[in-house]
C-alpha cells in the first residue's frame, strides 16, 4: 500500500507516517528527513537547502525529486511507500505519477490533514521544544505555513478528483487522526 499525507509544516505528518510505518510494514518518505540529511552532510545541494528551508522557501522541485526517485525505484520498497510531505508542488505530484507508473505502482490513499495556522503555531513551539529543530522559529513557521497553502493549493485541487483522497480535521487529538485514518485502510 502506497499512501500520500498532505498537510502544512506541523500539521502531524510525520506523527501519522510512523504510525503508518509501522502498522503496515512501510517505509516513510519523508521529504523533511531526507533533506535534513543532505544539510548535516554539508553537501553543496544541503547548503542550497538550508539557505532556502531558512528563507522560509522551499527546495526546488528538481533536487527533491532527484532524491526520491531512487526511493520509488528501490524493489524493497515497492508498494510499501508513506510519502510524508511530498508532493508539494504540481510538477513534484506528476513526477511522482511518472516514477509510480515506471515501476508499476499506484497511490492507494491520499490523506490532507487540514489545519488552520493558529493550530499550526501552538504545536510548533511545542515541538521545538521538544525536538529543539532549527527550521522551528515563528518567523519562519508562519512563512512556511504560507507558501505551504499557496504551492499545495493546484497539489490538493490536482488529488482531490480521486475517489481515494480523504480530508481529514488535523486539529483533533493525535489518536482521533489515526483512527479516522484506520477507518479508510481496514488493514
Amino acid at each position: 500500500m502506497n499512501i500520500i499525507l498532505f498537510g502544512p509544516p506541523g500539521a502531524g505528518k510525520g506523527t501519522q507516517a510512523k504510525y503508518l510505518v509501522k502498522k503496515l510494514n512501510a517505509f516513510q518518505i519523508s521529504t523533511g528527513e531526507i533533506l535534513r540529511e543532505e544539510i548535516k552532510k554539508n553537501t553543496e545541494i544541503g547548503k542550497k537547502i538550508s539557505y532556502n528551508i531558512n528563507d522560509g522557501k522551499f527546495v526546488s522541485d528538481e533536487i527533491v525529486n532527484n532524491l526520491i526517485k531512487d526511493i520509488v525505484f528501490d524493489i524493497k520498497k515497492k508498494d510499501r511507500l508513506i510519502f510524508d510531505g511530498y508532493p508539494r508542488s504540481l510538477t513534484q505530484a506528476k513526477n511522482l505519477n511518472q516514477l509510480l507508473d515506471e515501476t508499476k505502482q499506484k497511490i492507494d490513499f491520499i490523506f490532507f490533514l487540514n489545519v488552520n495556522k493558529e493550530t499550526i503555531l501552538n504545536r510548533i513551539r511545542k515541538r521545538k521544544v521538544l525536538e529543539n529543530r532549527s527550521d522551528d522559529d515563528s518567523d519562519t513557521i508562519i512563512k512556511r505555513y504560507d507558501t505551504y497553502m499557496e504551492t499545495t493549493k493546484p497539489v490538493l485541487d490536482y488529488y482531490s478528483k480521486n475517489q481515494n483522497f480523504k480530508e481529514i480535521d488535523g486539529s483533533l487529538e493525535i489518536d482521533e487522526i489515526t483512527r479516522k485514518i484506520d477507518t479508510f485502510i481496514n488493514v
